[in-house]
């Protein structure tokens, strides 16, 4: 029997979590919202609780001899070597924790199971996922991009994650397109998280319709609330046709593909696995981002520049967190 592995998808709005056979992949998860309202140590009173209740459930069907740990993805910046979490984004209140720490204590303590925890970052889990289990196997290297709320990226090189002297790595939310640029994040000018993140592609939703005499049907899917205004209608709206929403992702492809530009100069990647809610969107963001990576690009840099969309969704956290844990 393979080893198997608890995985654990922890974001500031849900817990998901689930039992990962090495061979054949995910047996059981399950979903939870974040208790937020308890705080830190109600937290991680919660993960530990779902760690055990997962392994219990699991070792009536599975071989206890054969379980590796439970591994960890976690948003923010990560130490894995240390087991640390700093200012991890939508948890208020929370600094630098040594998370780690805090849950293989509280598993002791609370719940009576001695059980190894490894911490990663929550981007850099979700590539280790596509990397072993999805889009990203056939690939010795690789940057996985994660599209949503914000920007996220996690680099692996010859099949191993590349974390960086701190864990910072792959980071490529915080690329800077444009230093004098009107958008900001985290106090940093014109970076591609700004752009291209939700709330980026929002606000430059609503300032290209406003500035369309004819309008656009994503504002009548949304029943001209823009309050309300979602990726999704834009999305609707750009299959139907509307020309100021196909504008609209025509111009956040290209901006992806500078940011790839940017990567494929700096470290020879040319294989790139685009993942999260946004990517939905398919090839109204793949076309032009792929255009705008070769044209900013050198020609001696496009042999085998690879575009992808993630295979794993919203399972590729789990999946990744739980190979932390097979090596």
């Amino acid at each position: 029997m393979s080893q198997w592995a608890i995985g654990i998808d922890f974001g500031g709005t849900a817990i998901k979590a689930a039992v990962v056979d090495k061979e054949r992949g995910i047996l059981t998860d399950r979903r939870v919202f974040t208790d937020t309202a308890s705080g830190q140590r109600g937290i991680v009173v919660q993960l530990s609780a779902l760690i055990a209740d997962l392994y219990h459930e699991a070792t009536r069907r599975n071989s206890a001899e054969n379980f590796v740990g439970a591994g960890v993805g976690a948003p923010g910046a990560v130490d894995s070597r240390k087991g640390l979490l700093s200012y991890p984004p939508n948890l208020s209140g929370w600094a630098v924790v040594p998370l780690r720490d805090e849950l293989q204590s509280c598993l002791m303590e609370r719940e009576k199971l001695s059980i190894a925890v490894a911490l990663d970052n929550d981007a850099n889990v979700a590539a280790l996922g596509e990397a072993r289990y999805g889009a990203g196997r056939e690939f010795q290297d690789f940057l996985m991009v994660t599209l949503g709320t914000g920007v996220g990226g996690g680099i692996v090189l010859d099949r191993k994650l590349y974390r960086g002297a701190s864990g910072t790595a792959g980071e490529v939310g915080f690329m800077i397109l444009d230093f004098e640029g009107p958008t900001i994040h985290a106090g940093i000018r014109g970076t591609l998280e700004s752009f291209i993140g939700k709330k980026g592609i929002l606000l430059l939703a609503r300032q290209m319709i406003e500035a369309t005499l004819a309008g656009s049907s994503a504002g009548a899917l949304c029943g001209n609330d823009y309050s309300k205004l979602s990726p999704r209608h834009l999305q609707e709206a750009a299959l139907a046709g509307d020309e100021v929403s196909i504008a609209l992702w025509h111009r956040v492809g290209s901006l992806l593909g500078i940011g790839l530009a940017n990567v494929t100069a700096l470290m020879d990647i040319r294989k790139f696995v685009i993942g999260g809610g946004i990517s939905a969107a398919g090839n109204l963001i793949f076309e032009p981002a792929m255009a705008k990576l070769k044209q900013s690009t050198l020609p001696s840099m496009h042999e085998g520049l690879e575009l992808v969309p993630a295979l794993l969704g919203n399972k590729a956290g789990m999946y990744g967190a739980a190979a932390l844990c097979f090596g």
